[in-house]
């Protein structure tokens, strides 16, 4: 009983706890993966092309972009990533789920083209208390967290735009709300509807 999969999108604040909890949630949730990426970036020390990313020149790249072959991309500093159509499309097609790990401007452009998207947002339980997972990171001075603040703002500012919002107060809690998310969508009638059929005609037989 295969159905077509379902498309996540999951946006958060720097230090809200998006990659802690996108990670587990993969990790614990069968048939759920995360979107791999195309970059122009170098591959890290023990990275591999198609696993944390598919590594392509500048070149490759452009051709995707005038191809109309990326969902969306964005430029951070000197590189480039995007998340391709045709990747998306075929894992979809077999039945498993995506999770686009991705902030609030390439999180739209997921919504303008594919609006059956899910949408979750991840919301911090208060700016003070944002700010001071922030410094407890101890790896960011002052004058950079304030600026990570003033665009956990506008990033929060988006919250309308989603589907579900859930509050990092607790990691445990928040996790619980976010694989219920993914349980309830799945069980949509929307998705289900072929598996309901050919259950519904097993009573001719």
């Amino acid at each position: 009983m295969s159905q077509t999969g379902s498309i996540f999108v999951l946006s958060a604040p720097s230090g809200a706890g998006k990659s802690t909890l996108a990670k587990r949630l993969v990790a614990e949730m069968p048939g759920l993966i995360f979107s791999t990426s195309f970059t122009t970036r170098a591959p890290r020390p023990g990275e591999q092309h198609g696993r944390e990313y598919f590594f392509v020149d500048n070149t490759a790249f452009d051709q995707m972009v005038a191809e109309d072959g990326l969902l969306e991309w964005v430029q951070v500093y000197a590189n480039r990533y995007g998340t391709g159509k045709a990747w998306l499309r075929e894992q979809v097609a077999q039945g498993l789920d995506v999770l686009l790990d991705i902030e609030t401007v390439g999180a739209m452009n997921v919504k303008a083209a594919l609006p059956e998207a899910v949408m979750i947002f991840l919301l911090p339980p208060s700016a003070e208390v944002l700010a001071k997972r922030l410094r407890g990171r101890g790896d960011t001075d002052e004058s950079q967290i304030m600026l990570r603040m003033a665009h956990a703002r506008h990033e929060v500012e988006q919250y309308s735009h989603y589907d579900h919002l859930v509050v990092n107060d607790d990691l445990e809690v928040a996790y619980r709300t976010l694989e219920s998310v993914v349980v309830a969508e799945r069980s949509r009638k929307s998705r289900m509807e072929s598996a309901a059929q050919r259950i519904l005609q097993t009573f001719n037989s």
